[in-house]
């Protein structure tokens, strides 16, 4: 629009310009050659009864003839006089001197020229515009071939001026009209153009934010008319696949969940069995004590995968929630460090007072799983630190290992990763890390990993100290995609997530040498 406008104003203003300067153009050169033509014919008719010296009284009668013209000029004539003086006759002595004309004007008046083929007459007619107290006025002068006086005139141009600029106005006006007719001609084009554009635009920010079921109306046959038919056919394909895609990860889901939960039930009667043999291992045989052994390593384990797969499936269907309460930091690290009897490896510089609003089985959880992992893949002593920074909590975790390798580090909190493909079996389930970064997301938090100078692993968590907001955000969320989630999904199941003790060792992520 804005183009638009001054596009047109360009061509107004110039078409404008044009049009004043060849009417003023046209109107003074009108004016100026009826004035001197009236004077030529006046000053030759006037001027020749005179007698060859001329008295003054009689210049000043002629001057008045030749004044008296329709063209409304004054007349100032000059000559020499019988008695050997300078006679200057003006028709208006008060407007119109000798002194008014141009020094530059007089000269060429007075300038003899020679007379040739190109030039038949001695002197000829100037004429030259100038201005006198705000006045414009026309100014012109010749002698008399042959002999006789000079004369000069001087017509006020006002008349003329006043047109130009009622001209002027006019044309202005004009143009102003013109612009204000380009802007909404300019508006209409525009909305015509950028409306379909803007729907377009809004549309594609809704089917972004998700809102699959967003379609433009469709009307006309124009390019616009054809990309909205694109759009609306690529929305509609976006919605089925991602309804497929949607289908099938709630299958996944509900059979990771079902599988989890149908575990559980044998998994009970197995722990049961094998807490029974591993209270009897001293008096079993040596040859088959290695076997009980195995079998009571790999129950526990398959128990911790159970309840972590568990665990992942509530936050992938979008069932995890935050229990808040008032949370002693300090207290709450001592307590996981003390049930998991990690004392003697664990080193806790944490100032008492420190009070959040968090969920205690999920901090657990995170602690379990970041104390857990560096005892088991750095070295002790493992170091804890709590400290606060403005409306954050953070915790460090640093151990005293080899540190974790750099191709590995983008990768810790991936879930099942391993960091060596030599050791597939190792006890870990690789799910710990990635379980105690959720738990962080959740509380609108996030965990970082990354390698001390002075050697060795840290792992920063960071925390809001009050997470009111986030959860009641997260329950505004939740009733928002109530009607797209599939209510029979498994991973809709919250048991209550992953015990909180005896799970921090068991969460191991091999995510590091």
């Amino acid at each position: 629009m804005l183009v638009f406008g001054l596009v047109a104003l360009t061509a107004a203003v110039s078409a404008s310009a044009i049009a004043y300067w060849l009417n003023r153009d046209a109107v003074l050169t009108r004016t100026q050659d009826s004035a001197l033509d009236e004077f030529r014919k006046s000053l030759k008719d006037d001027t020749d009864p005179l007698p060859s010296l001329p008295t003054c009284s009689e210049l000043r009668e002629a001057a008045g003839r030749m004044a008296d013209n329709t063209q409304k000029y004054e007349v100032l004539l000059i000559t020499r006089t019988k008695d050997a003086g300078s006679c200057p006759a003006a028709s208006d002595k008060d407007l119109f001197t000798l002194d008014v004309v141009p020094s530059s004007l007089r000269r060429a008046v007075d300038q003899k020229r020679p007379v040739g083929k190109g030039n038949t007459s001695p002197y000829h007619l100037y004429w030259q515009r100038i201005t006198l107290d705000g006045t414009p006025y026309l100014v012109g002068g010749a002698k008399v071939n042959g002999g006789g006086p000079t004369g000069y005139m001087l017509k006020s141009l006002d008349t003329e001026r006043q047109d130009l600029n009622s001209l002027a106005w006019s044309l202005g006006i004009a143009t102003g009209l013109a612009l204000i007719g380009a802007a909404l001609l300019a508006q209409a084009a525009a909305a015509t153009v950028l409306r379909p554009v803007r729907r377009l635009g809004e549309a594609a920010h809704r089917l972004g934010e998700g809102h699959l079921d967003t379609r433009l109306q469709v009307s006309g046959s124009d390019e616009l008319a054809n990309l909205s038919h694109t759009f609306n056919r690529a929305a509609e394909r976006l919605q089925k696949r991602v309804a497929e895609l949607s289908a099938r990860e709630a299958s996944s889901r509900r059979f990771v969940a079902d599988m989890s939960h149908e575990l559980r039930t044998p998994l009970t009667a197995i722990t049961a069995v094998t807490e029974v043999l591993e209270e009897e291992a001293d008096s079993l045989d040596p040859m088959i004590a290695p076997a009980v052994q195995l079998v009571v390593s790999e129950t526990r384990r398959l128990n911790d995968l159970v309840e972590n797969l568990m665990e992942v499936t509530r936050f992938d269907a979008g069932t995890a929630r935050l229990v808040l309460d008032d949370v002693d930091v300090a207290d709450q690290v001592t307590a996981c460090i003390d049930a998991r009897a990690w004392l003697d490896a664990v080193e806790l510089d944490a100032a008492r007072g420190i009070v959040a609003r968090l969920d205690p089985r999920r901090l657990d959880v995170i602690l379990a799983n970041l104390i857990g992992n560096a005892l088991k893949h750095g070295g002790s002593p493992v170091r804890i630190s709590v400290r606060t920074e403005g409306d954050e909590l953070l915790i460090k975790v640093r151990d005293h290992g080899p540190g974790i390798p750099e191709d590995v580090l983008p990768h810790v909190f991936d879930r099942f990763y391993k960091a060596s493909a030599s050791r597939p079996r190792s006890e870990g389930s690789g799910l710990g890390l990635s379980i105690a970064m959720e738990n962080a997301h959740i509380h609108g938090g996030d965990i970082s990993a990354a390698n001390s100078p002075e050697g060795g692993a840290v792992f920063t968590l960071r925390l809001p100290m009050d997470a009111s907001r986030i959860a009641s955000d997260e329950a505004e969320d939740e009733r928002d995609r109530d009607h797209d989630r599939d209510g029979s999904s498994g991973g809709g199941r919250d048991d209550g997530g992953a015990k909180g003790t005896g799970t921090g060792t068991g969460r191991d992520e091999e995510g590091r040498p």
